[in-house]
């Protein structure tokens, strides 16, 4: 065997895989310059070979992998292909390679390609002549020259050792030491002889000893035998009393347990009725909160409409006060206003005719004056004019003069007629325009009492439906409240039921639904629990009997089943079965006739058409009186018989029972469920309708709200222009005064117009008349008689114009204080007490206290009505409240109860650990005795009999010393 070639990688300086050539078996020469890798090279074939690396920390692997530029080394090899052509090591191969691998976390080693342990490398190599005691198959550098420097005896030690021959003188070290051991032993054993001969001597004489020995101990052992079994009949009866004991212990605290268990399921149902309670207590508290609150807003409403009320009767009252004395100043001011205008009208003639007189003075004195100064300038004129055409031309001049002024005059008369006209066309436009505002008026007043009726019909009815969808919002709160706890019933009892249900069951009859709703799959009638109904005294017969059947679904036929259990096993959701009524038939049972047996099945409710279902799980049952004659039946008419209890005798003659907890009845469950849910159907409908009405009531309390508010703004609206048109009747009755004050100056504008006319028109005439006559300077005696009567005249009638002027004056001013008395006050106070009159007669102030007073009454009512509603709600929180603390009474009773069993409970725990204490006790002095008793090993019973017959002796003798 030799080493044929190495193959490195990653090792010290080679980095990449290097492999040699192939070895001579014989001698083979590794050379190279410095640092070319020979040390390494020869540190590999070690470093397989395991004589210098052989416990490798992670450190020192890491040092030995390669170390340079480029990427990290983390792992390294060396392998060595062994000639193994004479079969030196033990591998059924001619070449064998071996391998080392390292890395930072690992060291092992390859044989072949094959993972082989470190172990198992070494006792390889031993069996190859690698061995560890002799580490001389490889020399390294420096070796030799170590040998030749070694003392002769060094030398030999290390031929010894590389011959091999160190083992043989171990192994004759070790024998030498054997045989002195050996030799020991041998010294020890000749001793141990001689001691067993004196010793022989010894037990000889003892044997005597032991013979007397034996007779005292059978005495001693029949002594304490009798003594031991003494003992062990009173631990015997001490223990029997002790387990009378604690069975009476243990009967009175099943007792008081069975009692605390009756009290704790009490408790619980007094636990819902006062969670119940509480529930309807705060519903009720909050009633009476919301009635409170109505109340005091009634109230506060109600406050304020007797306030209002009496505010408007006292308006009212005060008005009726105010429209009489309005009424009676009205009729004095009439009265005083007619007295005004027949004085002024009596003024008014002789007014005009001081007037009249005025002007005729004036005008005969203006007249006197022109004939004066015609007469003076005509007596002048011969002075002034040279000649007759002097004279005429300058008259024709003042002539046309005079025409100018005249036709100036005549064109205002025209103006003035014109506008006079125009006054008193306005004058009757506005009389008519009076008269058809107060028409309007009378329809809008009419209006306003047609709204006013209807207003308070639609408040009427507005009030009605108001108190009905009172009525329904109580039955809907009522209703709710009704539907919440049916479903909380419900809901605990679908709890149970899942409770009651087993896992895998419950899980696979969600699935069928779950699966029967997202596929559409008709046919699924559903389980038995849910198809039958039943007296409640036989839900235990019928649960019992039917054990898990009650959830067998049923569906119409196997195709339907067959197409569920596909989407179940795909969903994997529990397990289920079916019944299909397709597949199975009714049983033919002949059913015994006896008045203590009844057929299970004829006590079942439901359809038809579930017959054969029914029947294959309920048919061969019957139910019967007691156990004796469902034993009887069972064995003489071969049929399951069972009892109202829950007892069961089967056909084959197996009995079971026992205790059944009707608290969990599956049958109880449903039933609460089915009937609640019908329940919860039916007073959903009836809620449903209710709301109905309630929307349709809101609808008509909607429309009525916006008629009314529509009749409010329409009454509004005639208000406004009630006002409006009485305004407008104002403001013409002050344009008609305006206008007659106008017409009236137009009328005397007019009169003065026509008197300058005349004036102008007899000047002109006088002058027409002097035109032609002859020029001379001196008047005719006829003028001068005139000359001579004019001036006296003319002062005449100027003290007579001063008189009239006076009397006009007086007559002028009482007129125009008449007329300014009555335009300014006595008609104005006429128009603002008739305005009040009026505006008391429009307000309705009847109406509205009828209104006001309609509504303090609803107010009342109501008041009197939550009033009577609070007193109510009172009355049941007081009686709840009342009911609560009697409840929290006798919790705390049945607590107390609960407290007394827990201290009796620990009493008797105490009680029974001392006996239990004491059991204990008696039973290791019943085993320690009988331990004693076997201990003494076997007696004969004559000794027995006789130490019996010595002990009852000494009992007499001590219980006669006691007598005594």
């Amino acid at each position: 065997m030799y080493i044929k070639q190495v193959i490195i990688e990653g090792f010290k300086s080679y980095r990449e895989q290097v492999a040699t050539e192939a070895f001579s078996p014989k001698v083979n020469c590794v050379v190279g310059a410095n640092g070319s890798g020979k040390t390494n090279f020869f540190h590999a074939i070690r470093f397989v070979l395991s004589d210098l690396f052989q416990n490798l920390r992670s450190e020192d692997r890491h040092a030995l992998l390669h170390e340079g530029a480029g990427h990290q080394v983390l792992s390294a090899f060396v392998e060595i292909v062994f000639d193994n052509a004479d079969n030196r090591i033990p591998v059924d191969k001619e070449e064998v390679r071996l391998r080392r691998t390292i890395g930072l976390k690992k060291d092992e080693y390859f044989l072949d390609g094959k993972h082989i342990t470190k172990t198992e490398v070494m006792n390889l190599l031993e069996s190859a002549g690698f061995s560890r005691s002799n580490p001389y198959y490889v020399v390294q550098q420096g070796k030799i020259a170590s040998l030749t420097l070694m003392k002769d005896s060094e030398r030999l030690d290390l031929l010894k050792e590389i011959g091999g021959t160190r083992v043989y003188e171990e192994r004759r070290r070790e024998s030498l030491k054997i045989m002195q051991e050996t030799g020991n032993k041998r010294r020890q054993i000749i001793q141990v002889v001689q001691y067993l001969d004196e010793r022989l001597k010894e037990l000889d004489e003892e044997k005597e000893e032991l013979r007397k020995y034996q007779q005292l101990d059978k005495q001693r052992k029949s002594l304490e035998y009798t003594i031991y079994d003494k003992e062990l009949q009173d631990a015997r009866q001490k223990l029997a009393e002790v387990e009378d004991a604690r069975n009476k212990v243990s009967e009175t605290s099943t007792k008081m347990y069975n009692s605390v268990l009756d009290a704790h399921e009490k408790s619980k149902d007094l636990d819902k009725i006062m969670k119940d309670l509480t529930k309807e207590l705060q519903a009720l508290s909050k009633e009476k909160e919301a009635i409170e609150k109505q109340r005091t807003e009634a109230i506060k409403k109600h406050t304020e409409l007797e306030l209002d009320v009496k505010d408007l009767q006292e308006k009212i009252s005060g008005n009726f006060g105010a429209k009489g004395d309005a009424v009676r100043q009205l009729q004095t001011l009439q009265k005083e206003i007619q007295d005004s205008m027949d004085e002024l009208e009596k003024m008014n003639p002789l007014y005009e005719d001081q007037v009249m007189k005025e002007k005729e003075i004036t005008k005969g004195i203006m007249e006197r004056e022109k004939q004066l100064s015609i007469l003076y300038q005509k007596q002048g004129r011969a002075t002034q004019f040279s000649s007759k055409a002097a004279r005429d031309k300058w008259l024709q001049k003042e002539i046309d003069d005079l025409e100018r002024v005249l036709s100036s005059n005549l064109a205002q008369e025209q103006k003035l007629q014109d506008e006079i006209k125009r006054l008193n066309t306005e004058l009757s436009e506005r009389d008519a325009y009076i008269e058809s505002r107060r028409r309007e008026i009378a329809t809008i007043e009419s209006l306003i009492s047609q709204s006013h009726a209807g207003f308070n019909h639609h408040k009427s009815q507005r009030d009605k439906l108001q108190d009905e969808r009172k009525s329904l919002w109580r039955n809907e709160t009522e209703l709710s409240a009704e539907i919440e706890k049916l479903r909380t019933e419900v809901e605990k009892a679908e709890k149970s039921l899942d409770h009651a249900t087993p896992g895998d069951v419950r899980r696979g009859l969600n699935s069928v639904r779950k699966i029967c709703r997202e596929y559409k799959i008709p046919g699924v009638f559903g389980p038995i629990i849910e198809l039958l109904d039943c007296d409640e005294k036989f839900f235990t017969a019928v649960e019992v009997t039917a054990g898990n059947s009650l959830f067998h679904v049923v569906v119409e036929n196997d195709e339907i089943s067959t197409q569920i259990i596909r989407h179940l096993n795909s969903l994997k959701g529990g397990r289920v079965t079916f019944i299909p009524l397709n597949r199975v038939k009714a049983p033919r049972v002949i059913y015994p006739q006896n008045s203590d047996v009844v057929p299970l099945l004829k006590k079942l409710k439901f359809a038809p058409n579930y017959n054969p279902a029914f029947a294959q799980v309920f048919a061969r049952t019957v139910v019967c009186r007691d156990l004796d004659v469902a034993t009887k039946v069972a064995r003489t008419d071969g049929l399951d018989c069972i009892t109202l209890e829950g007892d069961q005798v089967s056909k084959k003659g197996g009995m079971t029972g026992g205790f059944y907890d009707h608290r969990r009845s599956k049958l109880k469950f449903m039933c609460t469920i089915i009937q609640n849910t019908k329940s919860i159907n039916m007073k959903e409908e009836e809620l449903e309708k209710i709301r109905f009405m309630l929307q349709e009531i809101d609808q008509k309390i909607t429309d009525l709200v916006t008629e009314q508010q529509k009749i409010d703004a329409k009454r509004a609206h005639d208000k406004s222009e009630l006002e409006q048109l009485k305004q407008d009747i104002a403001n013409a009755d002050k344009q008609k005064i305006l206008i007659s004050k106008a017409l009236g100056n137009k009328e005397k504008s007019l009169a003065d117009v026509r008197s300058q006319i005349d004036q102008l028109r007899a000047s002109m005439a006088m002058k027409r008349a002097e035109m032609g006559t002859d020029l001379i300077d001196h008047l005719t005696p006829v003028e001068k008689d005139l000359l001579s009567r004019l001036n006296p005249e003319i002062a005449d009638l100027k003290e007579k114009l001063i008189l009239c002027k006076t009397d006009r004056i007086e007559t002028e001013s009482r007129k125009a204080e008449l007329e300014t008395n009555l335009t300014t006050n006595l008609k104005r106070r006429k128009q603002e007490l008739e305005a009040i009159i009026s505006t008391m007669e429009t307000d309705n102030l009847h109406g509205e206290a009828e209104i006001k007073s309609q509504e303090l009454n609803d107010a009342r009512l109501l008041v009197e009505d939550l009033t009577e509603q609070l007193r109510r709600v009172s009355e049941s929180i007081d009686g709840q409240s009342k009911q609560l603390r009697r409840i929290k009474d006798e919790k705390t009773k049945l607590k107390n109860l609960e407290d007394n069993y827990e201290r009796t409970l620990q009493d008797e725990a105490k009680e029974l650990e001392q006996l239990l204490s004491k059991r204990n006790m008696f039973l290791a002095k019943q085993e320690e005795y009988s331990k004693k008793i076997r201990e003494l090993g076997p007696l004969s019973s004559d000794a027995f009999e006789t130490m019996v017959t010595k002990v009852m002796m000494i009992r007499m003798r001590m219980d006669h010393v006691k007598r005594i």
